[in-house]
């Protein structure tokens, strides 16, 4: 295994008070608890209130991991978000979220590889480091899901929650950090996974809010093949980059967003249900803020110890998918 160049610091999460369950569904959808948990995994998610943005939930979530890391927020050098759900178009997340915590000497900017987000977010914080541009990069994964979902749709709705997830990122000391990454695309099959209208091609119209083309969009079926198999395979390359087996894996965290896809992943790899984590069934799926606070709570749960080798893996809309080797 390879002697890392970067480190996670701290982490910090943030998930909204409001929790909507599969009971709650029931009222308002032509759906059932039994119905969601079979073919999800999920009894409930946190919904973000009036008032509560992704900036604001990446703000609490910062707030935390820096304290995690010991680091004032004018310490940091660079702030990268991942979300598919900035509050605006123009400008970034990240300069909304540097503004809030008084990250003043900061670089901020934002990336877009949906549920992929705060992966990809990691391998750039990375190159900063190590290129010498950054010493200390904030990286968030900040969503708020339900403002884009189409909430008389029960073969989505029912599958999204919002939350933040942030880690700062530092120059590793050891053997502790990053030991491999491992990311891919694939553009052809962006129209699995969607939001058609919203953006220049389809700007705001009164069209667009009547045909729903604003909200996400899914082929349900093709995506939970592609899932699968591209996560198993990325795990294999992050894996066989850092020169280990799955055996040698004590913690899988992957992307949180159907149990069903989480199991066949974890087996697909070789990695047995006692070392994967999941917490999907009370978040649901958060997008790029999921594995984060997957992580977060392996840690204050205390299946995540210093020392570990975690694997996480991800996949999203894109279709983006890739996978991490960190020694914690």
């Amino acid at each position: 295994m390879k002697a890392p160049q970067v480190r996670i610091a701290g982490l910090g999460t943030y998930s909204p008070a409001k929790i909507l369950t599969n009971a709650d569904w029931e009222r308002m959808l032509e759906t059932s608890d039994t119905w969601i948990q079979e073919r999800t995994g999920i009894r409930e998610r946190h919904v973000a209130e009036e008032g509560e943005t992704t900036a604001s939930m990446a703000a609490e979530a910062s707030v935390r991991a820096l304290a995690d890391a010991g680091c004032e927020a004018g310490q940091v050098d660079s702030i990268v978000v991942a979300s598919a759900t900035p509050d605006r178009l123009l400008p970034s997340v990240a300069v909304d979220l540097q503004a809030r915590i008084g990250a003043v000497n900061a670089q901020a900017f934002d990336v877009q590889a949906a549920c992929s987000g705060w992966l990809y977010g990691l391998v750039v914080g990375e190159g900063l480091i190590a290129s010498g541009t950054g010493e200390r990069v904030l990286v968030l994964g900040a969503e708020k899901l339900t403002a884009i979902m189409d909430w008389q749709d029960r073969s989505t709705a029912v599958l999204f929650g919002d939350g933040a997830g942030a880690a700062l990122l530092t120059k590793a000391d050891g053997d502790r950090g990053i030991i491999s990454s491992y990311l891919r695309s694939d553009g052809t099959l962006a129209e699995l996974l969607w939001r058609p209208g919203g953006g220049a091609i389809h700007p705001p119209s009164e069209a667009m809010l009547k045909d729903r083309s604003y909200y996400i969009k899914m082929a349900g079926r093709e995506v939970f093949k592609h899932a699968v198999r591209n996560m198993a395979d990325a795990a294999g390359k992050a894996l066989q980059k850092a020169g280990i087996t799955a055996d040698q894996v004590d913690l899988l965290v992957p992307h949180q967003a159907n149990l069903r896809i989480i199991d066949a992943t974890a087996e697909h790899a070789g990695i047995p249900p006692e070392r994967c984590f999941v917490n999907v069934d009370r978040y649901g799926n958060t997008s790029s803020a999921s594995i984060p606070i997957a992580l977060d709570e392996a840690r204050r749960s205390g299946r995540l110890k210093p020392g570990m080798t975690v694997l996480m893996v991800t996949f999203g809309a894109g279709l983006t998918w890739g996978a991490m080797v960190v020694k914690w």
